[in-house]
Order: C-alpha cells, then sequence, then structure tokens
C-alpha cells in the first residue's frame, strides 16, 4: 500500500468516529432514536473488518489498476484539471452501473445486501461494506486504466470520492433545496436503503444524481422510509451477516436443474430466490432467530461489547498507522485476533453458548502473539498449565463466565 493510503486510512477511523459521535448527540438533542446498541455495534463491526482487510488488499488493487494502465491503456492520459474532472465523471458513471449491478444481479447483490441489512439509518450504516463487494468494485472500476487513467489518479481519486458517501448516511440532515437536482443528498439515500415497495431499486447515485435521472431510477423521499430488507435478517452474527445470502444463494443454484437455469440465477435478480431458504439454512446453522430478552437489561454485556470494540478500534488504528513497520507474521495474528473478536461480539449479542469457545481461541491467539514476539520459554509452560486447568474446569469456567456476561447461571442458546 502506498504512503497516502496508508495515512488516509488511519486518519478516517478516527474521523469518521467523531462524525458517529456528533450525529448521536445530535439526534439526542432533537430527541430522536436514530441509534440501537445492537444494531450500531453489528454496522460497527462489519465496518472494522473491512477497514482491516483493507491492509491486505488496496496495494493488490492499485497494482490490477497499473498492470492494466501498462499492458492495456488504450490513451495516454496525463493529469490536469480537465483530466481529474473527466476521472471524477467517469468514477461516478461507473460507480453508478456497479451499484445497480449489485441489487439486480445475485452474483453481486451476495457481496452488497451487507449494507443493507440495517433496521437504522445512521452514520454506522456507512462502515457495511464488506471486502468481497471492494473486489467487485475493482473490477468495474478496471475499465478506467484501460481507457487510460493512470493508477496514480484513479486511487487518489476513489479515496476522496468514498469519502462523500459516509456523509448522506444520516436522519439528521433534511432536503438540501436545489442541491437535490444535483448531488446525491441524504434525503436520496434514505430512499435508496428503504425497503418501501415504492423506493426499491431507486437512487444508485454515489455523487451525482444525475444518473438515476438520466437512466429512470430516481424516486424522491415521499413518505418515512422503513429500513433494512424487504425480509428483515433478524440476527446481529458476525459471520452470518457476511454470508447467509451468498449460502442462499449456493443453495438456490444447487437445487436448481440444468446448467442455463443455474446461470439465470446467478445472474438474475434477487427476488428469483426462494425466501424460505434462508429459514431453512438459519435452522441449519443454529442462526434461527430467537428471543433476546437479556441483552437489552444487562449492563455488563453492552460495556464488555462496547470495550472490545474500543480496544479493536485502538488495534486497528495502530495496526494501520505503523503497518510498513510491524512484521507480517504479526499482522496476520493480530488480523485473526481482530476477526475471532468480531465474530465474538456478535455471538454475545445473540447469547450463544459457543461464544466461550471464541474466548478460547481468541486467548490462544494472543497467548501465541505473546510467544512470538517475547520468546519467553516460560509462557510455553504456563500455556499448558492453562490447558490443564481449562480441561479439569470446564464447566465452573463456564457458569462464572456466563453469570458475569448474562447475568445467569444457566447456559444461554446454541
Amino acid at each position: 500500500m502506498n504512503s497516502i493510503s496508508l495515512n488516509w486510512l488511519a486518519l478516517a477511523i478516527p474521523f469518521f468516529l467523531l462524525m458517529m459521535g456528533l450525529e448521536y448527540l445530535l439526534a439526542k438533542a432533537m430527541k430522536k432514536v436514530y441509534f440501537r446498541f445492537n444494531d450500531s455495534i453489528a454496522n460497527l463491526s462489519v465496518g472494522i473488518a473491512e477497514r482491516l482487510l483493507d491492509l491486505f488488499t488496496v496495494g493488490a488493487f492499485y497494482g490490477v489498476y497499473d498492470y492494466l494502465h501498462r499492458h492495456y491503456a488504450l490513451l495516454s492520459i496525463k493529469p490536469s484539471a480537465w483530466t481529474w474532472v473527466a476521472l471524477f465523471f467517469a468514477t461516478d458513471f461507473v460507480w453508478y452501473w456497479y451499484h445497480r449491478f449489485a441489487h439486480e444481479v445475485n452474483l453481486f447483490w451476495a457481496a452488497h445486501v451487507v449494507h443493507h441489512q440495517s433496521e437504522e439509518f445512521n452514520y454506522t450504516v456507512s462502515a457495511r461494506i464488506t471486502v468481497f463487494q471492494a473486489l467487485i468494485r475493482t473490477g468495474f472500476w478496471a475499465i478506467l486504466p484501460i481507457i487510460g487513467f493512470p493508477a496514480g489518479m484513479i486511487t487518489t481519486l476513489l479515496l476522496f470520492h468514498g469519502l462523500y458517501p459516509f456523509f448522506i448516511h444520516t436522519r439528521t440532515i433534511g432536503k438540501l433545496g436545489f442541491l437535490e437536482y444535483i448531488l446525491v443528498t441524504p434525503s436520496h439515500h434514505r430512499v435508496h436503503h428503504a425497503s418501501n415497495p415504492q423506493y426499491l431499486d431507486k437512487n444508485y447515485g454515489d455523487v451525482l444524481i444525475i444518473w438515476d435521472k438520466l437512466f429512470g431510477t430516481f424516486a424522491p423521499e415521499v413518505e418515512e422510509p422503513v429500513y433494512g430488507l424487504t425480509k428483515p435478517l433478524r440476527s446481529y452474527s458476525f459471520l452470518w451477516q457476511q454470508f447467509h445470502t451468498l449460502l442462499e444463494l449456493l443453495e438456490a443454484t444447487r437445487r436448481t436443474s440444468g446448467i442455463r437455469a443455474k446461470v439465470r440465477l446467478l445472474f438474475g435478480p434477487p427476488d428469483r430466490i426462494d425466501g424460505q431458504i434462508r429459514d431453512q439454512l438459519a435452522t441449519r446453522f443454529f442462526v434461527a432467530a430467537h428471543p433476546l430478552t437479556l441483552v437489552q437489561s444487562i449492563t455488563r454485556l453492552r460495556g464488555y461489547v462496547v470495550g472490545q470494540i474500543i480496544g479493536l478500534l485502538v488495534l486497528l488504528f495502530g495496526l494501520t498507522l505503523f503497518e510498513q513497520q510491524i512484521p507480517l507474521l504479526w499482522q496476520v495474528m493480530m488480523a485473526l485476533f481482530i476477526l475471532l473478536t468480531l465474530i465474538n461480539c456478535g455471538a454475545i449479542l445473540e447469547q450463544r453458548q459457543w461464544v466461550i469457545h471464541l474466548e478460547l481461541a481468541r486467548l490462544i491467539v494472543l497467548w501465541a502473539f505473546l510467544y512470538v514476539t517475547t520468546g519467553d520459554p516460560i509462557l510455553i509452560i504456563l500455556a499448558y498449565i492453562g490447558a490443564i486447568s481449562w480441561w479439569a474446569y470446564q464447566s465452573l469456567i463456564q457458569r462464572v463466565y456466563f453469570n458475569f456476561l448474562f447475568g445467569l447461571a444457566k447456559q444461554p442458546a446454541q
């Protein structure tokens, strides 16, 4: 990753968090309930994972643009005021079509759906981006270096172009007068995130709304939007949020006879997938919805989850800022610890019994990291003692843990 991207990724973390905090305070002052604890934690978890994986993928994306430009560029475009403007319009135009296909093609929707799972609409929702979505975007934006735009220009513009959408994920800003005719405003994007029938598949633009008006996909905000999927996910599981649509698509494809029919399903619209498949898979993978009566009343649970998220944000900030000075093995182990913690937070919010195994896995990774960084042999002896203690007192440890976290001695749902 180049130094500009590195510094941008590092500085973006505290900036976005600050804006989320200010929006929360503004919503409170307006006496509006725009945030829900579980929903916001789930949103931030997805964002942390995306920002983490960016560390390992952004450099590769730059390499793709550079390779295509050097070998297949049709034109030799040099940076100038006019070419920057041209690149902006080209980028925004390509974004429109990427975004539209992400809603109209099952294979792409499987990656993009994560962005639309939240049933609230605030700045934390803007964090709901997956690395799979970034990969698909790169495939669409690959046309830019082939046209002749250099990789440096593309990645620089994408960094700033990607900042604007953050500000349109809010209900605290009303309509913006004449800007409604030119830019994608919060009002336009509220429509895009709505599940109201008249709002479905509308307002795909990223910065400019002109593409939606030109191609017939524009809808103004008239009635109050209802946010989320047409069939709500009703789960805060980190893994289920990431992969449920892909699993549904694979299962639907498996049930479909004939190669042509399978291909039509993969590249067809999402409404071709049987809605019952999700419920069946949820039961199979033990993520079926169940009452979460304790989550809203246990302060310790919220404090524990918030503490983990804050710790991950600090760790991610340091990892992003000092990436070039941290050995690759350390980066991989830190990334594994972060991902396990994100899965852990989702399991805690759903009061899953197997969360205790995630806690153990996190301890193992942390212990291995300490050993790799210090090389102290005493850590091996302590790990052996810890393993024997876990084996001997597992039931007691579980009771104490569940009582501390959930406020109950019995085990939570599987």
